[in-house]
């Protein structure tokens, strides 16, 4: 099996904001009706990706009847840089939200709680994420409220104009009063999916979800008025990884100073002067269930985009363990609030490939 590597030049997550917002061409996977359209909605179903769509076609009965295909989302396919590089435009090599947990000066960084745990440093997120988002145009953004104010959205959504729900529902009337008041473009975010998956799995509460969010989408387009473009996708895909955690060998821990990032796509931290043989050994050990990576490899075949920023590049680990099977490798120092049972970070295409659709109303 081969990694399915993200087409950052055209039908990736990063190409949607800049097509829509009129600065650049638009990928080859853009409907042409979309341009036609008055106004434009965005919304990101975080979590859900192309395989785990097609294969509950029979539940998306208003979203199958969307038009549309699969595109790549970027590597990691995590939400924290997938999210960065909708809103940004760019791989996360430019922007540099390359992971869930990100090394920082004393401490890794959570990049979605934006906390290194003992609170000793945070840094500034409109420092630490490096690219302006949505082109500098400030659109209507509709979101959790739950999310305002904190460290991630500032980094990624900037000083965009915030619209906070608590509900389903009160995603649906934001969306719609904001078309209503001439809004040329909304982008709006619900991670359910998400959410569900990971602490239930693919179990009845996940279809549920699934049933939910194709209820929300038909809401949508019953209450959007004439020549609106909803335009629907996600930040990853996922796949059931339950309790198939990999501890590191002794051998390996003896020549960490840390690890970064996430399960699937574990960064090692080296030992000064141990980059080599943290490498063979990584491959040795591993090499039947994961992609084993140097971090030169990483930059040079593209993972992170064409460009990584020197900035960048110092965020990233010696050697990358990126899980090929249904495993996830463990990090002592990584907390969770509960047993995560889907999890995604690889570049399988059940965690690569995302839903591209569309519908004028």
């Amino acid at each position: 099996m081969e990694p399915v590597l993200p087409d950052y030049s055209d039908c990736c997550v990063n190409r949607l904001v800049p097509a829509l917002l009129g600065t650049s061409d638009p990928p080859s996977c853009f409907s042409e009706d979309i341009f036609l359209a008055k106004t434009v909605v965005l919304l990101v179903l975080d979590g859900l990706g192309w395989q785990q769509f097609q294969d509950s076609k029979e539940i998306f009965t208003s979203l199958s009847e969307f038009s549309g295909n699969s595109i790549t989302t970027v590597a990691p396919s995590t939400t924290a840089a997938a999210l960065t590089s909708i809103t940004t435009g760019v791989p996360p090599g430019e922007h540099g939200i390359v992971g869930y947990r990100i090394p920082v000066e004393g401490g890794i960084l959570n990049s979605l709680r934006w906390s290194t745990g003992n609170n000793s440093y945070k840094p500034d997120p409109h420092e630490f994420q490096l690219k302006p988002v949505f082109e500098n145009q400030q659109p209507k953004v509709v979101t959790s409220a739950a999310h305002e104010g904190s460290g991630f959205t500032k980094a990624h959504l900037r000083d965009s104009r915030f619209s906070g729900y608590g509900n389903r529902s009160e995603l649906i009337e934001l969306i719609v009063d904001s078309v209503k008041k001439s809004e040329p473009f909304i982008y709006a975010y619900w991670d359910g999916v998400d959410r569900i998956a990971h602490e239930f799995g693919f179990t009845d509460r996940y279809f549920t979800e699934l049933e939910e969010c194709d209820l929300m989408v038909a809401e949508l387009l019953r209450r959007l008025p004439s020549n609106v473009a909803l335009i629907v996708t996600s930040d990853h895909g996922q796949v059931e990884v339950g309790d198939r955690m990999i501890e590191l060998t002794d051998d390996l821990n003896d020549l960490l100073s840390k690890q970064s990032g996430e399960a699937r796509f574990r960064w090692l931290h080296a030992l000064d002067g141990s980059e080599q043989d943290l490498l063979q050994i990584a491959k040795e050990t591993f090499e039947d269930v994961a992609w084993i990576m140097s971090k030169k490899e990483i930059i040079d075949e593209g993972w992170l985009g064409s460009l990584v920023d020197r900035t960048v590049e110092a965020r990233l680990g010696d050697v990358a363990l990126i899980a090929r099977e249904k495993i996830g490798f463990t990090d002592p120092a990584e907390k969770m609030p509960f047993k995560l049972i889907t999890r995604h970070g690889s570049l399988t295409k059940e965690e690569m490939h995302v839903p591209l659709l569309s519908a004028v109303t």
